[in-house]
């Protein structure tokens, strides 16, 4: 099947790391339970830098690609207000 992967930095402009902290909240208590609520099954990993892995089928269609699409945009623009209202 396909396999991507998306890393998560704290800035995007400086491409800033988040703190052990930061990442446990965003990827355990904030965006896993959410994507997983909203039909994504994915992974979120924290060994090293914030990763989200995907891996739908190869017969993955159109469709099936825009709500990935669609469903990450939501949550990650969620978590990006949320993560900057924790920083406050």
């Amino acid at each position: 099947g396909y396999f991507r992967a998306i890393e998560l930095v704290s800035d995007q402009a400086t491409k800033g790391a988040f703190t052990p902290e930061e990442s446990r909240w965003l990827l355990r208590e904030f965006l896993s339970p959410r994507l997983y609520e909203a039909g994504l099954i994915c992974r979120a990993d924290d060994r090293a830098e914030p990763v989200i892995t995907l891996a739908p089928p190869l017969i993955a269609g159109e469709e099936e690609l825009s709500f990935i699409a669609r469903t990450l945009r939501t949550v990650l623009s969620a978590a990006s207000i949320e993560f900057a209202a924790r920083r406050s």
